[in-house]
């Protein structure tokens, strides 16, 4: 089995609404294999693999796949399983996967995985464990599952930042990794919030570089009458010494800018003890504070918008001697308890054997090897922090009111609005008889929310509360989908939008807009460009055009969707990416409905039989639109409460259960021409009925629509109509059949002497849709000019012209009217050259601003001629 490609899913897909990976993999002989037939194969494999016998499989039997593998399975089916396993084995909880063939060899191969560099590195070793089952090759499973283990302490969320993101899915706000750390953004646009770890976007930067400084932290808290350790910078040894000497011993020695607990040594009680850790500390800090050891317990408060939250008590690591295993034995049994990680990913931290350890039980006269008596307690070290191995009990509801009063005015003083307050006293229910000993931005949490003993504290509840303010409304998102009309309605509904007072986020064939402003031209329909508008800060709400390459490719952007459209389903892009049959397009299509609020509205075209076909698709409200009000499936709808968008007597109406009610006259509608566009009709419908989905009023709907124009400034390159020196020149982006039915039939209607057609196809359409396109072009123009896209996506240069004429002379259409010029820039030209008074003539273009600066270039010459000539 060979592994050809790896595509990973961030979000809602084709294959799953959960995160999951593609693996493409070629069988290299073995598709026609059964494991039963491959000699010890089922065998080694469980004995390789034994969390393969919890698989149930799609029989839903206990040991399921076992049965399978007895009665004969397939690799791929096999690779998709252990893929599962492994990631069952680390813990990651998922359970979905399929294989599917593609052709002949290849085969993908989908499963749901948290984590994308995890789920490469489980695909990798699946592949690697069949093909060594194959070649009856030892496998290395430990070596196999460290590598993967690796991996995903690398990349998995530290259980601060989890909580937080537990905390938003539960309230129904989506989550989005910013680059590959800890930082995340909470929501979408606007009303989104960024959080690293638990410094939040409002977290004062000064405060997180005072709490930095150990000694500033001192100074301020001693200014405004809060308990400290007495003590301070020491530049040198011997300053550290005769500072300890000075203040009186036992001391603390630490880096100035230390965190985790690195490097600090308590209790020390003489010179040589400084000058032992004094030595250790200057290897890796420049900057070394010194203060008075406080004796007491070590406390944690953790404070969140000012408030205390959380209080735990924190008791440093130890051994109970058992009377025959040696202290390094006691700490390996410790660290086999399952709570217990390597770094922050589970509730505690494994015992780190390292120089501070030992040095510490040295100093009571121990050493790694020595072997205590049964019962006898050793400390491992002074220090408590859990990030070296140390245990944290809850002590929330003990801490006294004066104490909560200290640790707020603390994290008022510091400007710290969520922090960590290390506390030595002998008893935290008694006002502090210790004092302050640090504090800590960017404060751990998982000690509260999974306390060695007592109640979990829900710490990233009070920093999701204090971010949100208990303002949960998020940005109103609409995705819109089609085969034609996308465009036009994604900019209609996001002008409108715009007039109603928002500043709008968009993305279209076009490009991406921020509030009418165009930050990057071309076709961004698919993911990347989606993420560009739900990440920015400004905008309040997003209209996004989303094609079928993007969701194959990469899947949704978003999460959920408050308004999801299909304007129209029909057979264009068949026979790419593995999409032959409408059914399979509008499978795909079907994601963007499937993916809306529950409150939110799916909006469908009820004249569409395809869109029709997928109906039951739908779990959140519907909307259909008609140019028939009494469709049967309308009326249903609104029975059933819906809402129903159709045109009557000259107007569009919404109807529910309560009534209908006339939005506006079609002729006002200023992107149908007077009624003679039928296919902006229906984006028009498509439109309104997400703006009242929206609960856009009426009046603004109706506002949008009557100053929405076909041209370049609101809708360039759809139908946008130049009048050059008596004759009309329309570009129009109709690429498909359909395109050129609807934009053709609208065409008519408009008063003309000839008609002239520059027509082209983008080369990764099927052969009978071109010739089609060509036949459609004999049927209605007086004269052709055949071009081809730069863009030949496959085909030879030329060989999309010789279609598509094929196509135009096989409607009856007279050779001497063809005439094929490659480029599109210049085959304008020359139909421009060529035109007459009355002619119109329309390009269905690859590239609009080329074309539309050759159109103005034209009526500027011609106003400038006209000028010379009066």
């Amino acid at each position: 089995m060979k592994i050809l490609d790896f595509r990973y899913f961030h979000g809602r897909n084709i294959y799953s609404h959960k995160p999951c990976m593609r693996m493409d993999v070629n069988l290299e002989g073995f598709s026609e294999r059964p494991s039963n037939s491959i000699n010890n194969f089922n065998d080694n494999l469980i004995n390789l693999v034994p969390e393969l016998m919890k698989h149930r499989c799609g029989i839903d039997e206990e040991h399921g796949f076992v049965k399978r593998l007895k009665e004969g399975t397939y690799l791929a089916h096999i690779c998709e399983h252990i893929i599962i396993a492994l990631q069952n084995m680390i813990k990651i909880d998922v359970s979905y996967g399929k294989a599917r063939e593609l052709s002949g060899e290849n085969y993908y191969i989908i499963y749901e995985c948290k984590y994308k560099n995890v789920g490469i590195e489980v695909g990798k070793t699946a592949v690697n464990i069949i093909n060594s089952l194959i070649n009856n090759e030892k496998f290395n499973m430990n070596q196999a599952m460290e590598k993967i283990k690796e991996q995903l302490i690398k990349e998995e969320f530290g259980p601060s930042t989890l909580s937080i993101i537990k905390e938003s899915e539960t309230r129904g706000i989506p989550v989005i990794r910013v680059g590959d750390g800890s930082i995340v953004q909470l929501g979408y646009g606007s009303t989104s919030r960024m959080i690293e770890a638990t410094i939040g976007e409002n977290t004062s930067g000064i405060g997180i570089d005072l709490a930095c400084d150990k000694l500033l932290t001192k100074d301020i808290l001693y200014n405004q009458c809060i308990p400290v350790a007495e003590g301070g910078e020491v530049l040198s040894l011997s300053h550290a010494i005769s500072t300890a000497e000075e203040i009186g011993y036992p001391v603390v020695l630490k880096p100035m800018n230390g965190n985790q607990g690195k490097c600090v040594f308590i209790n020390l009680r003489n010179r040589e003890e400084i000058e032992h850790a004094y030595e250790l500390i200057v290897k890796k800090y420049n900057k070394i504070l010194l203060e008075k050891y406080m004796v007491g317990r070590d406390y944690r408060v953790c404070v969140v918008d000012y408030k205390v939250v959380a209080v735990s008590e924190r008791i440093p690591p130890y051994v109970i001697g058992d009377g025959f295993s040696n202290i390094l034995q006691l700490i390996i049994k410790l660290n086999s308890d399952s709570r217990r990680g390597e770094g922050h990913e589970k509730p505690l931290t494994k015992i780190k054997i390292d120089d501070g350890l030992i040095s510490y039980i040295y100093k009571n006269s121990y050493s790694i090897n020595s072997v205590p008596k049964k019962g006898e307690k050793i400390l491992l070290r002074e220090n408590a922090n859990l990030s070296t191995g140390g245990i944290a009990i809850d002590c929330t509801d003990l801490i006294c009111e004066e104490n909560i009063k200290i640790c707020e005015r603390t994290a008022k003083a510091l400007g710290l609005d969520i922090c960590g307050i290390d506390i030595c006293c002998s008893d935290i229910s008694k006002i502090i008889d210790g004092g302050i000993i640090e504090v800590n931005a960017a404060p751990g949490i998982r000690m509260h929310e999974f306390p060695y003993s007592g109640k979990n504290r829900n710490v990233g509840k009070a920093i999701f509360d204090m971010m949100f303010k208990n303002n949960l409304k998020q940005i109103p998102i609409v995705s819109v989908t089609g085969t034609n009309g996308k465009t036009t309605t994604t900019r209609l509904i996001s002008y409108t939008l715009s007039v109603a007072g928002y500043k709008t986020g968009m993305t279209t064939t076009g490009g991406i807009y921020i509030d009418d402003e165009c930050i990057e031209y071309g076709d961004t329909t698919g993911y990347d460009s989606a993420m560009t508008i739900l990440r920015n800060r400004e905008v309040e709400a997003a209209v996004l055009e989303t094609a079928r390459g993007g969701m194959i490719r990469k899947g949704l952007a978003y999460d959920l969707a408050d308004v999801g459209i299909i304007t129209n389903i029909t057979s264009d892009h068949l026979g790419v990416d593995g999409i032959d049959h409408i059914e399979e397009l509008a499978f795909v299509k079907s994601l963007v409905i499937e993916s809306v609020k529950n409150d939110g509205y799916a909006v469908l075209n009820a004249d569409d039989e395809a869109s029709m076909q997928i109906i039951d698709r739908v779990k959140s409200k519907l909307i259909l639109f008609s140019k028939e009000k009494n469709k049967e499936v309308l009326r249903e709808n609104i029975k059933k409460g819906g809402i129903s968008v159709y045109t009557y007597e000259g107007y569009i109406y919404v109807e529910n259960s309560e009534g209908a009610y006339p939005i506006i006259k079609i002729k006002d509608i200023k992107i149908t021409l007077s009624g003679k566009l039928e296919y902006n009709i229906e984006n028009a419908m498509a439109a309104c009925a997400a703006l009242v989905a929206l609960n856009i009023k009426y009046s603004t709907i109706r506002k949008g629509m009557k100053n929405f124009y076909l041209d370049e400034e609101h809708n360039p390159g759809r139908f946008n109509m130049y009048n050059v020196n008596g004759a009309t020149i329309i570009l129009d982006y109709g690429h498909n059949v359909e395109g050129y039915k609807a934009v053709l039939d609208g065409v008519k209607k408009l008063k003309h002497k000839r008609l002239v057609g520059i027509v082209g196809v983008p080369g990764d359409r099927q052969n009978s849709s071109m010739e089609q396109i060509g036949k459609i072009s004999g049927e209605s123009f007086d004269y052709i000019y055949i071009k081809e896209d730069l863009d030949k996506r496959g085909r030879e240069e030329g060989e999309v012209a010789n279609i598509l004429k094929d196509g135009v002379l096989e409607s009856g259409f007279t050779e001497d009217n063809i005439k094929v010029i490659l480029d599109e820039k210049e085959a304008l030209k020359v139909a421009i050259n060529n035109s007459k008074k009355g002619d119109l003539i329309i390009i269905f273009f690859e590239k609009y601003e080329p074309l539309l600066k050759i159109v103005k270039e034209e009526i500027n010459r011609y106003t400038r001629t006209k000028e010379a000539l009066a």
